[in-house]
């Protein structure tokens, strides 16, 4: 062996020791998983039950309360589809960002691929997703869903906008996060702020409105610049937009696909690559500072 074969102690090749250590990855999302749901009665059924309440709440308030279900065929499909965009993003967001610090004692002891850690959130974010997908696809299907195959890539491209960008950021703040602990508040205030600044709850042409009310029509612009925004309007047009008639009430954003989906991407990557350039430059003191 050479000594240009040598690396520093501790330090990795980032987001390449993930794919390269697949077994090991496996074996944290299963203690991930089984450690959430130890002592518990109902396990993997929370799943389901926490969304749903999280839709039932939002749906009497907004829908019902404010009258947003009026004129909007099949609200609920709207509604729901945006809930379980932003629920992935906030698990696997959150549980990335907090993942190095939670699992602190293990990285002391021995050493194993820290990104290990964060990318393991984001797979079990995704079993998690998986069941809320179930109950979506099956209401999808009782209003008629039958969507074509540009309908079908737009869920694909809003999933892995979402999944890159969850990632990218999260390895962001988990680094963060060791040296500084008041990261994880600005973490909350993300996850708290992430479903409001995008077009769950509300439709897109809102902001377009008061944007032009105020003087301000580049602020839609702005507003499409958050990836987040994109991939919720992309579950939009895959799951609610084949279920009504004539398109509904809902506008699609101007440039969606040409334009906005390819700069969402550009975004999220962006963000992984900063992720995994900080994520290495700094893991060599991971052990020191936990």
């Amino acid at each position: 062996m050479s000594t240009a074969d040598l690396v520093a102690p501790g330090k990795g090749r980032g987001l390449l020791d993930v794919f390269a250590n697949r077994y090991l990855l496996k074996l944290i999302v299963r203690k991930e998983v089984q450690v959430r749901y130890r002592g518990s009665v109902l396990g993997i059924l929370w799943s389901y039950i926490k969304p749903a309440v999280q839709f039932a709440v939002f749906y009497v308030a907004l829908g019902i309360f404010l009258g947003l279900n009026k004129g909007m065929e099949n609200y609920a499909v709207y509604l729901f589809s945006g809930i379980i965009a932003m629920n992935f993003f906030n698990e696997a967001f959150g549980n990335a960002a907090r993942s190095v610090v939670g699992n602190g004692n293990l990285i002391k002891k021995i050493y194993l691929p820290r990104e290990l850690f964060p990318a393991s959130s984001l797979w079990v974010a995704f079993i998690h997703f998986v069941p809320q997908m179930v109950v979506l696809l099956i209401a999808c299907l009782f209003t008629g869903w039958l969507p074509n195959l540009w309908e079908l890539a737009a869920v694909v491209a809003g999933f892995v906008i979402i999944g890159v960008f969850a990632l990218g950021l999260g390895v962001v703040f988990a680094t963060a996060n060791v040296f500084f602990r008041d990261a994880e508040n600005i973490v909350d205030l993300i996850t708290m702020v992430a479903t409001w600044a995008s077009p769950v709850l509300y439709v897109w042409t809102m902001v377009r409105a008061a944007a032009t009310e105020g003087g301000v029509p580049w602020l839609v612009d702005v507003y499409f610049l958050n990836p987040l925004s994109v991939a919720v309007e992309l579950f939009h047009y895959g799951f609610w937009h084949p279920t009504v008639s004539n398109g509904g009430t809902w506008e699609i954003p101007p440039h969606l696909f040409l334009v906005w989906t390819p700069v969402a991407l550009v975004v999220s990557i962006f963000f992984l690559w900063l992720g995994d350039a900080v994520f290495r430059r700094y893991e060599g003191s991971f052990a020191q500072e936990l």
